[in-house]
């Protein structure tokens, strides 16, 4: 069994080898232009038959960035990229405002890969447009469970987001600014071009874009590929420890492949200066179009 192998060249990002197949570089320095919120991201996730599930830099969005955290509404400031929400804006909403922030990479207090798992924790700092630090974050981040056998690999996200702007932040989205389902802030994924149109289960009936909005314990997206015979599964799976107050999803399908863990959907999230606000999510990487009953065994086998 080909053991996981990391490699760090250029001191802006690295990428885990398993099996053959690069399964993730991760950019913790980004070079994106400043409207697009400069910030770490994972791109590109591959499953192990060496399909790509993340998209990066999509004609019809520039700011969407693989796998990355984001919070799209925070007191007015813009820790997404490109425009902002406002229901008082003329035509769709959307203002292009100089209130793009960036997620300055400060340190990795651990990065390190025993060959069968990779772990790493890393301090990173929110930072407005006018150059103020607003939120501290350490981001714990392990791939594990690396399996051949069943072609799955599994990545957990931490995060934990200390206000230390000095008075309360208020985290929204565009649906908590009044447009109604666009809840997207949060942990986000955007999918491949070739994944549009896929199939979204979640371990209630019904799933499908049904999904929006609602808090469920797990949500899975699937979709044959382009030019190959394959085809891939995703599963997000939010901790049990926050089952008292899970995260919404924001997921689309069309008119391109979309899922976030969602913080703030319906409602405006208040962090208190000072305070910390902690998730954790698992996103499973998988070949083939799985089924409900599949998803639900292998996360019974996997406990958090």
């Amino acid at each position: 069994m080909s053991p996981l192998t990391l490699t760090d060249s250029d001191h802006a990002s690295f990428s885990l080898t398993g099996h053959g197949v690069e399964l993730l570089r991760y950019t913790y320095r980004s070079d994106a232009a400043a409207a697009e919120c400069p910030a770490p991201y994972l791109h590109p996730l591959r499953t192990l038959g060496g399909q790509v599930v993340t998209a990066h830099r999509p004609h019809d969005h520039r700011w969407h960035k693989g796998l990355a955290m984001t919070l799209s509404h925070v007191s007015g400031a813009n820790f997404w990229g490109g425009p902002t929400f406002d229901a008082s804006a003329p035509g769709h909403g959307y203002v292009q405002l100089d209130n793009v922030g960036h997620l300055r990479h400060d340190r990795f207090d651990v990065l390190e890969c025993d060959g069968r798992e990779l772990r790493f924790a890393e301090r990173v700092t929110w930072v407005t447009a006018q150059g103020e630090e607003w939120i501290t974050e350490l981001r714990t981040v392990r791939v594990h469970d690396v399996d051949p056998g069943t072609r799955t690999w599994a990545l957990e996200f931490g995060t934990a987001l200390t206000n230390i702007r000095g008075r309360d932040l208020d985290l929204g989205s565009p649906t908590t600014a009044g447009r109604p389902d666009a809840g997207y802030t949060g942990l986000f994924w955007r999918g491949p071009r070739d994944m549009t149109h896929g199939t979204v289960l979640t371990d209630e009936d019904p799933g499908g874009e049904d999904a929006m909005g609602r808090a469920t314990s797990w949500l899975a997206y699937r979709s044959p590929h382009d030019e190959v015979d394959a085809a891939s599964t995703l599963i997000f799976h939010q901790d049990p420890a926050h089952a008292g107050a899970p995260d919404r999803w924001f997921v689309r399908s069309e008119p391109f492949p979309a899922v976030a863990f969602s913080l703030a959907f319906h409602e405006e999230v208040v962090l208190p200066a000072g305070e910390t606000l902690r998730r954790r999510y698992r996103i499973v990487v998988a070949d083939g179009l799985w089924e409900r009953d599949a998803i639900g065994g292998y996360l019974k086998e996997h406990p958090w």
